[in-house]
């Protein structure tokens, strides 16, 4: 598949994953797709932590209520911290937005499915930081999200998406015309 085909068919997977394991190259090429982001003045504020051993990820998803990707068979913890880039100007959100986004077309690409967590994660009960905690991650750096990988157990069902003429125009806001 192309990856505009990639692009077009990545969609959100929050069933259960096959115990199959993620071989450690897949999850290294998956790290390098996010590595590979752009990254406001490249200042690179995002890093990233996979987590395949049964045991730590067992220990991980214990901490995480109401549980998410619970037969997930790795996690990947996406990572940042506040790096100003000129003035008062950070670019953290869209550093790690665009990283996330890349590791999930490359996880789609190599036959994976993912969902991205952030909220769930990041609310008032700071999952995240008893995650962190749990991990001895410096306190500079922030979970935002948890990609699970693995191969799905369960049928992929797709959510529809607004019609491209109601959220994108040409040459002004609403315009129907070229």
């Amino acid at each position: 598949m192309d990856i505009l085909g990639i692009i077009k068919n990545r969609t959100s997977y929050r069933g259960r994953y096959k115990s199959t394991p993620v071989p450690k190259d897949d999850l290294v090429k998956i790290l390098e797709a996010g590595a590979a982001a752009p990254s406001g003045c490249n200042k690179q504020t995002t890093s990233f932590i996979a987590v395949d051993d049964e045991k730590l990820l067992g220990e991980l998803k214990s901490l995480i209520t109401p549980p998410v990707a619970e037969t997930a068979p790795c996690f990947i913890l996406v990572l940042t911290r506040k790096i100003f880039a000129y003035r008062d100007k950070c670019f953290n959100v869209q550093d790690y937005s665009a990283a996330i986004e890349n590791m999930l077309l490359a996880i789609k690409a190599l036959g994976y499915e993912s969902c991205w967590y952030e909220g769930h994660i990041t609310d008032d009960d700071d999952i995240a930081g008893k995650l962190a905690e749990h991990m001895g991650i410096p306190d500079e750096y922030k979970i935002v999200c948890i990609l699970p990988v693995g191969k799905a157990d369960e049928e992929i069902t797709r959510v529809s998406k607004k019609p491209l003429e109601s959220r994108a125009w040409f040459n002004g806001f609403g315009a129907d015309k070229e």
